[in-house]
């Protein structure tokens, strides 16, 4: 959506972030829930070349990171897509239609990782219901975003620490297991055959754990030197998260079968079980649990947010724009957002909303790279850092490519979403334009 700056924010933020500290940002916002959600799912595409799939949606990535880091130089300021989208393009409803799809990919994602949560709990205590633990963990995020930022902030930094400990742990039980551990080794089935496609079907899902890098340049403001520090940490960033995964994947097809991975509804938690019998579940499956709250937290918060954006750009209905006069939090949006989240949650399944949250991301990265495009044939020369044009041609197709690899529900279910959010956006100019003439 196109931002507006108010007196707060026309004042100048605080530069806090220097290389080091934004790379660690960037990795701790990269390395996150996708992985213990996905890599089974994936390897149910490309079997043992999960790895390859997770390279692939790496390379894709990294050719968006690029474009997103000459755009991060060139306009460092806050607002991410919107505003670049706002910046090349100077149409109003386009703006907000990126605003709306961004509002869309963080419901579609609360959803899959609710059904994550659920499956490691279950791994762990079969006897409650997944339904029971999904409308639990939307509880829980509600309070938590309810009570404020403070509250979420903490939260998040304890998860981050979480998370990227438990892909270490994975990591380490893995490697020993392979190289003669206490445990005899089971045997994995010979691999077969993969072919191109479906490891490309595997890349367009393992896509969705490459999501974060993209929110470096939301903090540009509050950087250091942006022009320099800002591409340098998207890149190394997303290279350090991208051979953590690469590693941790072909890890876990060396200690599983991909038929057991893909049958998994915990296939991190399978790994260690397999690789280290001895290692206590109950601490495993608490950082995974953790590692998936930590990023459906970070996700209703953002939508909560830009629900809130929408109702003061009059979107939606002014009503969902109100804070609580004691917390100060947009606590009526969760009105919205927590009925469509539970309702995709309990219809849908992890792979099919993965699928289409990626989708969407996509979609939004092919008009980030867009908006570099336009940007410089406008102006074509930029004292910051820049790419080749070529580039972002390349990012727009690749991808392209991995959205038509993506499921046909997918494809429909975020043309849906489009849909909707371009009739919002007519229904408000039609309703405006009378307004004004009669003024």
């Amino acid at each position: 959506m196109t931002p507006h700056p108010d007196v707060e924010s026309e004042a100048a933020l605080k530069r806090v972030f220097g290389l080091r500290t934004l790379i660690i940002y960037g990795v701790g916002d990269i390395l996150g829930a996708g992985i213990y959600a996905v890599v089974g799912k994936i390897a149910g595409f490309s079997g043992s070349m999960v790895w390859a799939s997770f390279l692939i949606a790496m390379i894709v990535a990294a050719l968006t990171a690029l474009s997103y880091a000459e755009l991060g130089s060139r306009l460092p300021k806050s607002g991410g897509v919107a505003y670049f989208i706002h910046e090349a393009f100077r149409t109003e409803w386009l703006s907000m239609l990126v605003g709306w799809l961004m509002f869309c990919t963080c419901l579609v994602s609360m959803a899959t990782l609710s059904l994550a949560f659920a499956g490691y709990l279950n791994a762990f205590a079969p006897v409650i219901p997944s339904w029971a633990i999904v409308l639990a963990l939307f509880a829980g995020l509600a309070w938590v975003n309810f009570r404020g930022m403070q509250e979420s902030s903490a939260v998040n930094i304890v998860c981050t620490t979480l998370e990227v400990s438990g892909l270490i742990i994975v990591i380490l039980v893995s490697a020993a297991y392979l190289v003669g551990g206490s445990a005899a080794p089971t045997p994995v089935p010979p691999a077969t055959a993969v072919g191109l496609s479906a490891i490309l079907q595997g890349a367009a899902l393992a896509f969705y754990a490459f999501v974060g890098f993209e929110d470096i340049v939301n903090v540009a403001e509050e950087v250091k030197n942006p022009e320099r520090n800002v591409p340098r940490a998207i890149l190394i960033a997303l290279a350090i998260a991208g051979c953590i995964y690469i590693l941790v994947s072909w890890l876990a097809t060396q200690v599983l079968s991909p038929a057991e991975l893909s049958a998994s509804t915990a296939p991190l938690l399978d790994v260690v079980r397999r690789a280290q019998p001895n290692f206590p579940e109950l601490i495993f499956t608490v950082i995974a649990l953790f590692a998936v709250l930590n990023t459906a937290l970070l996700n209703f918060v953002t939508a909560s947010r830009l629900m809130f954006g929408m109702a003061r750009e009059e979107l939606i209905p002014a009503w969902f724009g109100k804070l609580h006069p004691d917390r100060l939090t947009p606590y009526r949006t969760f009105l919205v957002i927590l009925p469509i989240a539970i309702l995709l949650a309990l219809s849908g399944t992890i792979q099919f909303l993965a699928q289409t949250t990626a989708t969407l991301i996509l979609v939004l990265f092919v008009l980030v790279n867009l908006s570099l495009v336009a940007i410089k044939r406008r102006e074509p020369e930029n004292s910051g850092f820049q790419v080749p044009w070529v580039i972002p041609v390349l990012a727009i197709i690749s991808n392209l490519i991995l959205v038509t690899f993506a499921s046909q529900a997918s494809h429909l279910l975020s043309l849906a979403f489009a849909t909707v959010g371009l009739i919002l956006i007519g229904l408000n100019r039609a309703i405006a334009r009378p307004q004004k003439s009669s003024l």
